[in-house]
């Protein structure tokens, strides 16, 4: 193979490589949670909020907090500001002290889904 060929070979692979990792980064990403992801806080928050890296579709997010049992504590689902579409927040009732797990599941107005979660706890 000659030296062109085998630079332009290259060349290529390195262009389809870089686009591959370019999809990948589009994804919306957690960007900062309040409570932080494995914080500890000492007053129970009244609501957690998400930020995420890319605006989302409300009509398919959503996410859940749950006790260290598994219940859900929150009773209404959670909801995308409609001022930045990039963070969605989820209204706590009081909470007792305790470990809770954030669950969220996200699309982002790309149409890329993506999941996941962490925990707080709360005063101890």
């Amino acid at each position: 193979m000659s030296t062109r060929r085998s630079i332009t070979t290259l060349a290529a692979a390195a262009v389809l490589l870089m686009g591959g990792t370019a999809a990948a980064f589009a994804h919306a990403h957690l960007v900062r949670a309040t409570p932080a992801a494995g914080g500890t806080v000492q007053a129970a928050p009244t609501e957690v909020m998400l930020r995420f890296s890319e605006r989302l579709e409300p009509k398919f997010s959503s996410a859940v907090v749950r006790d260290s049992a598994g219940k859900q504590v929150n009773k209404a689902d959670a909801t995308v500001d409609q001022a930045d579409r990039m963070i969605m927040r989820v209204v706590l009732p009081p909470l007792e002290p305790g470990v809770y797990k954030v669950e969220w599941r996200v699309m982002s107005a790309d149409t890329h889904k993506v999941d996941g979660d962490f925990s707080f706890t709360v005063g101890e």
